[in-house]
């Protein structure tokens, strides 16, 4: 009996390695149509017997989606990790052909953002971006809906009335959460707040619930002027550094943004364990060690993976109805870490 054919014999025939076919078949990773009828090609030669898989991903009657993409920051843990989710979510979808045109914003001014809208839309059928809130993106956003391209803000809202949705966290609840967390596990003081900046309004909404929470339920404590840090570590690290030079009986810190790596670095050089509450978003290598060492009371975080298959859900749905007014906000439940559920 014939010996039966494997996908080694395919990537062989078609010169490429194992793990693009498997990619091929699976359709773990997005791989390049081109690519795809090399090995259909070459599947089809030596009788492999799952070479209808690779045939049905390019079925041109399968409906094509192009998102495109902005984030910030490509080499922080984080912004690595979304890419791989959005770019999980969109090849796990089985009902479209699906790519991702991603590019990661290299500043925060809201020039730079409103050019990778421009970019990223001339080539998309619907646009994600993390960017900032200022009404030069308005006029873009809304001239790639008036193109047909609908644009939805993720974790910090833009463009509102203008965009498609808004998806991420409630972010006055976050402020909320995290200003529950201090009160119930720190005795009455000062506590601190750090911000990105006023352009960033998911930030701003952190802060209301934060000092909301503080005057209905927590008259005892005594929140600082705000900090702005321009989501930057080193930033961060000074500013921090600074508030416990200036009040040594500080209680506790939320860093409502980014940068909380530079908070965390000037606690471990100043205090020890668990002596100052802080309170951080997102989970990466350095909250999770920071958790665990006693520096983090706790984390909340955005679920990845159900915002990036979310994101592709709604892309889909404005594709199938370009039409449809839908301008709500898409919120998502955080994911809560706290030391002894790592």
């Amino acid at each position: 009996m014939a010996r039966r054919a494997t996908i080694r014999d395919v990537a062989r025939e078609a010169r490429v390695s194992v793990a693009t076919v498997d990619r091929a078949l699976n359709g773990r990773a997005k791989v390049r149509d081109e690519t795809l009828r090399k090995i259909s090609e070459a599947a089809g030669r030596v009788g492999y017997h799952a070479r209808g898989l690779i045939a049905h991903r390019l079925d041109a009657s399968i409906p094509e989606l192009r998102l495109g993409m902005i984030l910030l920051k490509e080499k922080q843990p984080f912004y690595r990790a979304f890419q791989r989710e959005i770019e999980a979510a969109v090849a796990g979808r089985n009902d479209l052909r699906g790519t991702v045109h991603l590019r990661f914003a290299q500043t925060q001014s809201p020039e730079e953002f409103a050019d990778l809208l421009r970019d990223v839309g001339r080539r998309a059928d619907a646009v994600a971006a993390l960017a900032v809130n200022h009404r030069s993106l308005d006029r873009v956003v809304q001239d790639l809906k008036n193109d047909g391209v609908p644009t939805f803000s993720l974790l910090n809202d833009f463009a509102q009335g203008i965009r498609r949705n808004y998806i991420g966290l409630n972010n006055m609840k976050v402020g909320r959460q995290a200003a529950w967390m201090l009160t119930r596990t720190t005795s009455p003081g000062k506590l601190a707040i750090f911000v990105g900046g006023n352009r960033w309004h998911g930030h701003d909404l952190r802060e209301v619930g934060f000092r909301a929470f503080m005057r209905e339920a927590a008259p005892g404590f005594c929140v600082l002027e705000t900090l702005v840090n321009l989501e930057t570590r080193q930033l961060t690290y000074e500013a921090t550094l600074n508030l416990l030079d200036r009040h040594p009986d500080l209680r506790g810190i939320y860093v409502a943004g980014g940068g909380m790596e530079g908070a965390i670095a000037a606690l471990r050089e100043t205090r020890p364990p668990d002596k100052v509450a802080l309170i951080v978003n997102e989970i990466t290598p350095d909250s999770r060690a920071a958790l665990l060492d006693g520096y983090v009371r706790m984390v909340i975080s955005t679920p990845l993976r159900e915002l990036c298959e979310t994101i592709v859900e709604l892309a889909v749905r404005a594709r199938e109805q370009p039409d449809a007014t839908a301008i709500e906000q898409h919120f998502l439940e955080p994911r809560i870490f706290l030391p002894e559920i790592l």
